[in-house]
């Protein structure tokens, strides 16, 4: 039985492209919303951001982006994840639109949040993707921050992780579901994957201090996982390098976690 924190893709896209679609009434949380986009080369998609912020991230593909009051033409540089180079992408403000036309086949993901409609629209261009190394051994990732807090948004925090094969990330176990600042923020939180090669899979563990959600999932190649509360670390199996893209929002934003007392040891190493 496949767990309910998973959010399968479809074997088709629908009219617009969309693969997996999460809402925050389909998640049955406040903040988070995300969807995977794979459109053929000429496909166009056009939204209305309403009340809510978007940044559209191109994992892989070239294409053209308009909104209300800028444009920017042929964008994007990688034409897969796993050439690792930090990738375009364009944040839209709420109370704006956004048209995106293929000019590849392109994969996007288009991340969400509740905006008050105080940024500009932008483009996020792989030299502003801050690119850094986190963990050390079998703790070792490759991190691209895409829409960090140090950047204009509202609620949005985006970013990309590359793990090897054989190693752990989001590791050691933290989480962020508490309103407690400074020592913790509350963040829903979700996972997307690719793995590669495809046939492979991702482990991650999603449990809270007391047991009461406790779930050990295997996630294949374009799944997506819901992190509503708790810790939520990863492991890409030998043979198979996992990424995913993590898009993080809540009432304030900023990312601030608790690690898992009993495995924060290592970090003293």
């Amino acid at each position: 039985m496949t767990s309910p924190l998973i959010v399968p893709a479809s074997a088709r896209p629908d009219a617009e492209g969309s693969v997996l679609r999460i809402t925050p009434e389909s998640a049955g949380w406040q903040y988070v919303g995300f969807e995977a986009l794979k459109l053929e080369a000429g496909q166009r998609v056009r939204r209305e951001t309403g009340e809510r912020e978007a940044c559209l991230v191109l994992l892989s593909g070239r294409a053209n982006v308009s909104t209300a009051a800028a444009e920017w033409t042929d964008i994007g540089g990688r034409m897969s994840v796993f050439e690792k180079m930090p990738p375009y992408s364009v944040y839209v403000p709420s109370g704006d639109r956004y048209e995106l036309t293929a000019l590849t086949d392109v994969e996007v993901a288009v991340c969400t949040a509740p905006g008050r409609g105080g940024h500009e629209a932008r483009l996020i261009a792989p030299e502003q993707v801050g690119a850094e190394k986190r963990g050390s051994g079998s703790n070792e990732r490759l991190v691209h921050n895409i829409l960090p807090e140090g950047e204009p948004a509202d609620s949005l925090l985006v970013v990309e992780v590359f793990t090897p094969e054989g190693n752990w990330s989001s590791y050691p176990p933290h989480k962020h579901d508490r309103d407690a600042l400074p020592d913790e923020s509350l963040l829903e939180e979700t996972y997307y994957y690719r793995v590669e090669p495809s046939q492979g899979f991702a482990i991650q563990r999603v449990y809270t201090d007391d047991r009461s959600l406790d779930e050990t999932l295997a996630v294949a190649d374009g799944q997506a996982v819901l992190v509503p509360k708790g810790y939520h670390p990863v492991a890409a199996p030998a043979g198979y390098e996992v990424y995913y893209l993590n898009v993080m929002a809540g009432p304030i934003r900023t990312w601030r976690f608790h690690n898992d007392p009993d495995h924060e040891w290592m970090l003293k190493k």
